[in-house]
């Protein structure tokens, strides 16, 4: 799916669940679509400002905030970075594989995994409030 597809399905989206996606929001997740690599919320803002004047780093926090509100764009914990999201149209448990060599990553969408760990955080006597499951390793292209 092109860019622009996935663009106009995000406006959908959002649209469909009475929220707005703003020029400014759909900058953002653009520039995470066109991405190779995850990205932190200073790299979305320099590539915003594209050269231009600069913006304000609350600028890009609200419109992540928003984007990951609608679950079109996931924060990788460990990197501290995000990405798009490749199911936006569902809530559904992510799991990533985050090559330390590339930086590539891998959206994982396995219910079994997330009920795994809700059944062991629940036998340990644990309440989990968020799950996040991010294996850092070498992807087959960098080995």
């Amino acid at each position: 799916m092109s860019a622009e597809e996935r663009l106009e399905r995000a406006t959908r989206l959002c649209a469909g669940r009475g929220a707005r996606l703003t020029p400014q929001r759909a900058r953002v997740l653009r520039i995470l679509i066109e991405a190779e690599r995850p990205l932190g919320a200073y790299e979305i803002l320099a590539e915003m400002a594209g050269g231009q004047r600069a913006l304000a780093p609350p600028t890009v926090y609200r419109a992540l905030e928003f984007l990951l509100a609608q679950g079109l764009v996931h924060r990788l914990e460990t990197l501290n970075a995000f990405i798009d999201c490749r199911h936006p149209e569902r809530p559904h448990p992510a799991q990533f594989l985050i090559c330390s060599a590339c930086g590539r990553v891998v959206e994982i969408d396995d219910e079994a995994i997330a009920a795994r760990l809700l059944d062991a955080a629940t036998q340990s006597g644990f309440a989990a409030s968020r799950k996040v499951v991010e294996v850092i390793g070498v992807c087959e292209g960098c080995r």
